[in-house]
């Protein structure tokens, strides 16, 4: 048998949600069987699912050791990933943290087996950011936003569950702001905000735009500010300020090949010629798009966020998005 003390991140929630979470590899209808068997029980009396768990609330599972591992779904000794490195960190406390991730690794999981930003946070929490295995028995802590994997810049962790509410509230909600760097194809000389449609196609994982509603599609909206232009071996490079509105998969990169500036170095969304050329001069390899800046808002009534309560986080560009900028426009000077 296990008892499991709800602490006060953990609390606010039903005891059915929390089960899930608790136990990702047993079936809803195999909760419910226990619940009703009082295998599962609340304060030591049965329970149905639905009570909204307080802190202090035990929980017992009456289930072998074995059985408990099982539907847990990871050994416990099962985070092998090494822990992300401290430099990455920009801000950090007790519910949250904010990463500069590097172009090249996964934000989540995938069947591939390699290491993802998610991997490695948990193996930092777990070896020097203060959490348990008991604490990761009642929460995983994962990132909110993603980002793709080619794609460098801020990402945003939840260290509890309250936090994770809080943080995708938030984003959901477009209360926060998000700010991205990119270097495109071409000249962009005005300030602009563009919409249009954009609908997700899972089996290739890549989207189709379109200036007019359609079946599927839902609307985006893609706020850019020219930042500096460049004239490179004959083509021309705009840099930008840019700002997600509605955060949909893909939505930057193929919203601006959609108006005809596409990201350099977007193999799925850009200029086979020119990023084969870019790359061939400036040994650059991604697409030159960067996570910059998250401005929140004041959060006086979010207590689970009061550390960055009308903050701003900020990025730095990454050392080869920098190298790239100075290559393009022979400047030595460096954004941050």
């Amino acid at each position: 048998m296990r008892e499991i003390t709800i602490r006060k991140q953990n609390a606010e929630q039903r005891l059915d949600k929390f089960l899930r979470r608790y136990l990702p590899e047993a079936e809803n209808g195999f909760l419910y069987k226990m619940l009703r068997k009082k295998n599962i029980k609340l304060n030591g009396q049965k329970a149905s699912g639905r009570e909204l768990l307080r802190e202090g609330d035990v929980i017992q599972l009456f289930f072998a050791e074995e059985t408990l591992k099982k539907f847990m779904g990871e050994k416990e000794d099962a985070l092998q990933a090494k822990p992300l490195p401290e430099k990455w960190i920009l801000y950090q406390d007790s519910r949250m943290l904010a990463v500069n991730k590097p172009a090249g690794l996964l934000s989540q999981p995938s069947a591939s087996g390699e290491d993802s930003l998610v991997e490695e946070l948990r193996a930092y929490l777990l070896t020097d950011g203060g959490m348990t295995q008991e604490d990761f028995r009642n929460y995983r802590p994962g990132v909110v936003n993603r980002l793709d994997r080619n794609t460098s810049g801020l990402v945003l962790a939840a260290k509890t569950l309250d936090a994770a509410q809080a943080l995708s509230r938030l984003i959901r909600e477009r209360n926060v702001e998000k700010y991205y760097l990119a270097a495109v194809c071409g000249s962009m000389r005005e300030e602009r905000t563009v919409r249009a449609w954009l609908k997700k196609d899972e089996a290739s994982n890549q989207v189709e735009v379109s200036g007019r509603d359609f079946p599927g599609a839902a609307e985006i909206v893609t706020g850019y500010e020219p930042l500096e232009h460049y004239r490179f071996r004959g083509q021309d490079y705009t840099l930008l300020k840019v700002r997600l509105v509605t955060g949909k998969t893909h939505q930057i990169r193929a919203h601006l090949a959609y108006i005809g500036h596409p990201v350099a170095g977007d193999v799925k969304y850009g200029r086979y010629s020119v990023n084969a050329e870019l790359k061939k001069q400036t040994g650059f390899r991604r697409q030159a798009l960067h996570a910059w800046k998250i401005v929140f808002p004041e959060l006086p009534e979010l207590p689970a966020l009061s550390g960055i309560s009308g903050r701003t986080l900020t990025a730095g560009l990454p050392d080869d998005f920098q190298r790239l900028r100075r290559l393009l426009s022979g400047s030595g000077e460096e954004i941050t």
